[in-house]
């Protein structure tokens, strides 16, 4: 079969600075992949440049098809969603108008029943239905990063990209985030996550990439990186368990 995304020989430059060099990454359809590393390494780079948001070279193929001329709205409506670290929620709008946004190009498309997901959403995280009055910058983070990833299921992804949904969040909160993404798996929503916990991360991912200063220093199934001593070092020590 296809892989759902193919990322291959991806280069992204900041001038004359390499942020991303020769980078290759696979997602298979219903899987959950996970890009672990240091600050700096250029795992959101990887991200924006996947969604069109920053110029590239090399090939991005999205269900078997090279993207690289599609715009971003063209990729979110293809079924390509992102959340960035920053969520980008809109403060001044209530949690249900957040969702709706979600689904604006559904709806901009013609297609029906975006307003029977709220359903869904709401089955899925229930702190946002007792909240969805209230406006976006009211909610705790937790309760924000909840209406970031609803938000994005409403545009109907096949591939959900996730920059570091643990950030900032108490680890309480962080496991319960996780297990949501886990469970997003069963509904068929592959998933490319970029997280710093990366304990966490490959506790729920099939597969995982380590990246350092741009490039993919190790690549394997979660288990082999989770068994693998450098990765063992570096990051789910001590430290990596935070």
């Amino acid at each position: 079969m296809t892989p759902l995304l193919e990322v291959h020989d991806l280069v992204v430059g900041y001038g004359k600075v390499e942020a991303l060099h020769s980078v290759n990454l696979v997602v298979e359809a219903g899987s959950i992949v996970t890009v672990i590393g240091p600050n700096g390494a250029g795992k959101t780079t990887l991200l924006a440049a996947i969604m069109g948001l920053l110029p590239s070279t090399g090939t991005v193929r999205y269900q078997g098809e090279d993207i690289a001329e599609l715009a971003v709205e063209a990729r979110v409506a293809a079924g390509l969603t992102l959340v960035p670290e920053r969520r980008e929620l809109f403060g001044e709008m209530s949690v249900e108008d957040n969702l709706r946004l979600g689904a604006f190009n559904r709806v901009r498309r013609g297609e029906r029943g975006a307003d029977s997901d709220f359903g869904a959403i709401y089955e899925r995280f229930p702190r946002l239905e007792q909240r969805r009055a209230q406006f976006a910058n009211t909610l705790s983070g937790g309760e924000r990063q909840m209406l970031a990833i609803g938000r994005a299921l409403m545009a109907k992804p096949r591939l959900l990209m996730l920059d570091e949904p643990s950030l900032g969040l108490a680890p309480r909160i962080v496991r319960d985030i996780l297990h949501i993404v886990a469970d997003l798996r069963e509904t068929g929503v592959a998933i490319l996550l970029v997280e710093q916990n990366a304990r966490a991360a490959l506790q729920i991912a099939d597969r995982g990439y380590v990246l350092e200063t741009g490039e993919v220093a190790l690549a394997g199934t979660s288990a082999e990186l989770a068994g693998n001593p450098r990765v063992v070092e570096s990051y789910l020590g001590f430290a990596g368990a935070g």
